[in-house]
């Protein structure tokens, strides 16, 4: 089984595409840089398509490192025929591989084994002939040491006809469809924890039954938590007589006392070999399908919450709310940096409003402030109240902003290193008012998993899911760019080629020889090849550079290509930038190659038309009910401006203005059928929501999608 072959079996892309894509990743190119930059190779693939190449190597990789071991161990035991080395190495998943190798895995002491050591194996061969008659008579003949009857010697060939039984890849096969087409999962409270308080949230499931084939991801994997944590029990069924049916018209075809064994031994197989281990797969695969389900809704929310409106490079105070403890003030310049910090204590036990008034108003004033930013945890809705009463001079736009994950930021590592002078309280202020001018920049800092958009994240496979996460950063970053003057080594970390110690590297650099001027200046940073430069330069930008081409999307391998354009039109590269009518009489064939062709050719010019140009549109200013502030204030039937914070596979969660969020179900997005969440709203879309029901106790609020803004 070759690479290219299981690939291109699991896809629908052409083999010359798949083939020099593999050639592409073994040269070390990143699944960014060969999206963008190598479109004519690769026969146009975009980054998801090339991730899924990626996936079906390990894939591919990962059966044949387990042939390997198991072939090892089977010439190991002496057991290795040229046949089943055969079977083997043609075998094309691991689940078949496991079932070749299981007659021959070196286990426990079991039943089967137990009654080999006894001498049982000839009796089970005799039952399994069912050419005998009068069994008991041939059985006693077995009787002696530790077997004490005719019976104890048949429940010991039983024992070794079940484990043949278990062993076969047909009957395993067989009871495989079965889970896959009618198994039912199930669920039982268990009653001594019944009224616990923390099991509540799982009432829903105490006692459940539904098709495993069709149970949402996101009720499979509440129900694995809940039976995690102790409060129900979980059992996977189908049905045992069409099963043991199946089993015994396999295996049966006389009608006498060795048939009798041989059902027994059955009954037996299935029920102590083949159900538990087969459902264990079939929830086990369930499992892994719902992951990938959860995995991939939280990928999209991350990609949308990366991707959000930037204010882009504006003054900024920022401010974390709060009661007793105050207010956070911090005044930030365009880049982000800090210029001032304070703590304000306009609410209550001070209530220090016109302190806190003035405050703010004269901070506006003396450091230019062109926006507010307000954190939405406790106090939240309290301080953008008061911040609204203020009549600045100047016009200043007021947002309030996701705290998700600013508290992790502020205790980190990260923020320690980049302002190591100040306290976790001034750090938290600092990252609020830093995602409001670039949610990328800021975010790429935190784990991603406690920003707060994910579904069941915490019970999804974490190998896969850190995996799928740093994937969706690394092409978000890339997508948008990173201005390498300003970057933090979060950041640079994730440009592709980079790296979390080319990065510091390249910071480093920075500080100590000062900003980058060109491309070129990153060759002489410390051990950032060749390699790294090809891979990292075109995804890097640099304001005001001599050659304009570095604060742009154009490869510097295509600098001369552009060059030449600008010659041939008779001007230079700066007058042809910006200038849609001129780039448009511009005839690209002239200039493809063997290597270039017309997909790299049509990108630079998209853009020199608008170098640099940021993919993501600018932050809009937004505005809650103002007379809405706790869930006690809802009614069914209000009208109120809300914002999408999460997405999941059922519905969407709105915050409203208060601390807890509202859910649209799934039905309630549309009047017709709703195939993808995703195609009605996004992340941090602003939308009117109409309140269907409250319910006060379970601090629930049900939602309907009334209009989008």
């Amino acid at each position: 089984m070759q690479l290219l072959n299981y690939i291109t079996s699991h896809t629908d892309l052409p083999q010359q595409s798949v083939k020099n894509t593999l050639e592409l990743l073994s040269e070390d190119c990143t699944i960014p840089f060969i999206s963008r930059y190598r479109k004519e190779r690769t026969g146009n693939l975009d980054e998801v398509q090339i991730g899924d190449i990626v996936k079906f190597k390990e894939q591919f990789e990962a059966i044949e490192k387990r042939k390997k071991t198991i072939l090892k161990a089977l010439e190991d035991q002496g057991v290795l025929t040229s046949e089943l080395q055969e079977k083997i190495t043609s075998t094309k998943d691991l689940t078949a591989l496991e079932d070749l190798y299981l007659p021959y895995k070196k286990s426990r002491k079991t039943k089967a084994e137990k009654a080999r050591q006894l001498g049982l194996e000839p009796l089970a061969k005799i039952i399994m002939s069912q050419n005998a008659n009068d069994i008991e008579s041939i059985a006693f003949r077995y009787v002696k040491g530790e077997i004490e009857s005719e019976d104890d010697a048949l429940e010991g060939a039983r024992h070794i006809i079940a484990e043949w039984i278990n062993e076969r890849t047909d009957i395993r096969n067989n009871i495989r469809y079965q889970l896959e087409r009618f198994a039912m999962i199930s669920t039982k409270v268990v009653k001594a924890k019944e009224n616990d308080e923390n099991a509540q949230k799982f009432k829903d499931y105490f006692d459940w039954e539904e098709s495993l084939s069709r149970i949402p991801s996101h009720r499979l994997l509440a129900i694995l938590r809940a039976e995690k944590e102790g409060f129900v029990k979980v059992r996977i069924s189908i049905d045992d007589d069409r099963a043991l049916d199946k089993i015994e018209q396999r295996i049966i075809r006389s009608n006498n006392e060795c048939a009798d064994q041989i059902e027994l031994a059955i009954k037996d197989a299935y029920k102590r070999l083949l159900l538990p281990s087969l459902s264990n797969e079939a929830l086990q695969i369930a499992k892994e399908k719902a992951d990938e389900a959860a995995i991939t809704v939280f990928a999209k929310n991350l990609k949308q919450l990366l991707l959000g409106s930037p204010l882009g490079e504006k003054r900024v105070l920022a401010i974390d709310p709060g009661f007793r403890t105050g207010c956070k003030v911090v005044c930030l310049d365009a880049q982000g940096q800090l210029l001032y910090n304070e703590t304000i204590y306009p609410h209550p036990p001070k209530n220090d409003s016109i302190g806190a008034m003035k405050k703010i108003s004269s901070l506006a004033d003396a450091y230019k402030i062109e926006a507010i930013a307000i954190g939405n945890g406790t106090a939240s809705r309290e301080t953008e109240a008061l911040i609204r009463k203020i009549r600045f001079k100047n016009e200043i736009q007021v947002f309030v902003v996701s705290e998700a994950g600013a508290s992790i930021y502020s205790a980190s590592k990260i923020a320690r290193e980049e302002f190591p002078n100040y306290d976790v309280t001034v750090r938290g202020a600092i990252s609020i008012g830093r995602r409001l001018q670039d949610p990328l920049a800021e975010l790429v800092k935190i784990d991603a998993k406690s920003i707060g958009v994910g579904q069941y994240q915490h019970d999804v496979d974490q190998t896969k899911l850190q995996k799928s996460l740093e994937t969706v950063v690394e092409n978000c970053v890339n997508a948008v760019g990173v201005n390498i003057n300003t970057a933090s080594k979060s950041l640079l970390s994730y440009v592709s080629g980079i790296g979390p110690k080319l990065a510091e590297n390249v910071f480093n650099y920075r500080n100590d020889n000062g900003v980058f001027i060109s491309r070129k200046d990153l060759k002489n940073v410390p051990r950032l090849g060749g390699k790294a430069f090809e891979q990292s330069a075109a995804f890097l930008r640099i304001k005001d550079a001599e050659n304009p081409l570095d604060d742009s999307s154009v490869h510097p391998e295509s600098y001369a290509i552009v060059t030449n354009m600008a010659k041939d039109m008779g001007q230079s590269v700066n007058a042809l930038i910006g200038k849609p009518e001129t780039l448009k009489s511009i005839e690209l064939k002239k200039y493809c190659t063997d290597t270039v062709g017309l997909p790299t050719l049509e990108d630079i010019l998209k853009e020199l038309e608008k170098p640099g140009l940021d993919i993501r549109e600018q932050a809009k200013v937004f505005a809650f009910n103002q007379n809405i502030k706790t869930i006690n204030d809802l009614r069914g039937g209000q009208l109120l401006p809300g914002i999408v914070n999460n997405i999941t596979n059922f519905g969407c969660f709105v915050d409203v203005g208060i601390k807890e969020s509202g859910l649209i179900h799934v039905s309630n997005l549309s009047d017709s059928f709703v195939k993808d969440v995703n195609e009605h709203v996004h992340l941090h879309q602003q939308i009117i929501v109409q309140v269907l029901e409250v319910d006060l106790s379970r601090k629930r609020i049900q939602l309907k999608l009334h209009k989008k803004m």
